[in-house]
């Protein structure tokens, strides 16, 4: 007969992710579950030839494993990239913006071109439906998987990639897509309505498939239309979906983006405070960062970009739509915080430059210079834009209604370093150095918030019961050193991290005893 095996987490102090005071005490875990959880002087109970793994936290923290509540690493995840595990991550949630990496149409390229400046990936990937996807990604190494199915991946499943407005079948088509998904796990679905196609659904669109998310008891997430001069009219617009539909809505990486749009913000968080105070279940969610990274194809018209790449590039060559597109490019953009991330090629010549500087550099002016770069790169271009504020964000992090994500993306140039660095730099330098929140605080919204959000009755949580995601960290030093333009640095201070009750990271920690003492 096989000994028992049981991990102790000793001496450490506890951050339940409720949200409540931390306190001093151990945690048993036994397999994949925790089995008890007790303040010092309590003793955890096994058999006296148990097999015991002892972590002395004696000094650090222990809190459940770090949720992602907003990641797009839905190919990553298969790959099993550690840049999510190291900063404590033990649970993502892809499929975010519209993107998701299912259903696959009847041309799988359609869905690959709309999706790999976000998703990046190679060629060959893409799933027929959510099941198919979710039982690979339960196979991943390196986190659980929860997925939302794309909007603007149902939208080029049914009707290609176009932003015109669906007829009636197709729309009754999507919504049947959504159920099915929704049936076979997916966690809810999430609109992009800043990228074609999805910038062509109209409300209505929105609103029968946020019926069906609510009917399923699932989440409607949204990146929407516009985070700058109608971004009041964006939130208002999602709040009404949820107000007719009855169903839950988290509202994506909220923010104001662009000084002279910054004092918008405070409208659109008292619009979203009333919504609630009404009855709407609604809430948003933040990363704690000034610049946001995306496609360079953001700052055009999105009807630009109506049947794909191919039609773009098309249009940009044409001399009467490339005016028309030049005229309607975003007039908010601050070129100088446009930086370029990753390009198709030639990337010496662009990757850390502003549309600005090399605008500057080439004697013409950056709308025309951002469809030319666009040009040279077959559209292959992601950007950093600097646009945001210190006290905006510290009044959205700081808000009750926020969770904290990366909106991690990966490229292949130079990805935002909130993809390897977010939860370090939340507890290092948000929490400890300008102590905008507790601790407790900053743990509750990226584990109990955001596992209540979607329904993750099991995880985010030091309880006994729960399934053993947990993050150990040093609160005295956890830090991060990643820059914008050196982001790829591991953080320091993550000193071990379990999933599934199963070690993931380990910085030495773990010692092997004959039994409880």
């Amino acid at each position: 007969m096989s000994q028992a095996e049981y991990t102790v987490f000793e001496g450490g102090t506890i951050i339940d992710g409720s949200g409540n005071p931390s306190f001093p005490g151990e945690v048993v875990i036994q397999g994949e579950r925790i089995v008890s959880v007790g303040r010092v002087g309590t003793r955890p109970v096994a058999p006296q030839d148990a097999i015991v793994n002892v972590i002395d936290c004696a000094g650090y923290a222990v809190a459940p494993g770090f949720i992602d509540a907003h990641s797009h690493s839905d190919l990553q995840v298969l790959q099993n990239r550690t840049e999510k595990l190291l900063q404590g991550v033990t649970t993502e949630v892809v499929g975010n913006c519209g993107f998701s990496a299912y259903p696959l149409p009847d041309k799988p390229e359609l869905l690959r071109e709309f999706a790999n400046g976000i998703l990046y990936g190679d060629e060959r990937w893409g799933w027929n439906s959510a099941s198919d996807y979710l039982s690979v990604a339960s196979e991943s190494k390196t986190a659980t998987v929860v997925s939302l199915v794309g909007h603007g991946s149902l939208r080029i499943k049914v009707a290609g990639n176009t932003s015109r407005a669906l007829t009636a079948r197709e729309l009754d088509l999507t919504a049947g897509l959504l159920d099915e998904a929704l049936q076979e796990g997916a966690a809810g679905f999430s609109s992009g309505l800043m990228y074609a196609p999805g910038s062509g659904a109209s409300p209505e669109e929105l609103t029968t498939l946020a019926r069906v998310a609510a009917r399923r008891g699932k989440v409607y997430s949204t990146h929407m239309r516009s985070y700058s001069a109608g971004l009041v009219d964006a939130v208002e617009e999602q709040i009404s979906i949820a107000e007719a539909s009855g169903c839950r809505l988290e509202i994506s990486h909220l923010q104001a983006a662009g000084e002279d749009f910054w004092p918008l913000q405070q409208r659109a968080v008292d619009a979203i405070e009333q919504a609630s105070s009404r009855g709407v279940d609604v809430a948003f969610d933040v990363y704690p960062w000034l610049a946001g990274s995306t496609v360079l194809t953001q700052v055009l018209p999105q009807d630009a970009l109506d049947g794909g790449i191919p039609q773009l590039l098309e249009r940009l060559r044409d001399p009467a739509h490339r005016e028309s597109i030049r005229r309607r490019i975003k007039p908010e953009a601050r070129w100088t915080g446009v930086v370029i991330t990753s390009a198709a090629d030639n990337e010496f010549a662009l990757v850390g430059r502003s549309i600005q500087d090399i605008a500057d550099e080439r004697g013409n002016d950056p709308q025309s210079v951002a469809m030319d770069i666009l040009l040279e790169q077959e559209a292959k271009v992601l950007i950093v834009e600097h646009c945001q504020s210190v006290d905006n964000l510290h009044a959205l992090l700081t808000h009750p209604m926020a969770t904290v994500i990366t909106d991690g993306v990966y490229t292949r140039g130079r990805s935002h370093p909130r993809l390897y660095a977010t939860f370090p730099l939340l507890l290092g330098e948000m929490v400890r150095e300008r102590g905008w929140l507790t601790i407790e605080e900053a743990v509750h919204k990226v584990t109990g918030k955001p596992a209540a959000t979607f329904h993750l009755h099991e995880r985010g949580r030091i309880a006994g019961g729960y399934i053993a995601d947990i993050t150990v960290f040093d609160p005295k030093a956890v830090h991060t050193n990643a820059t914008y333009e050196a982001p790829d640095v591991p953080p320091t201070g993550i000193k071990s991290v379990f999933r599934n009750g199963r070690i993931a990271v380990d910085a030495g920690m773990v010692r092997l005893t004959s039994a409880i003492e």
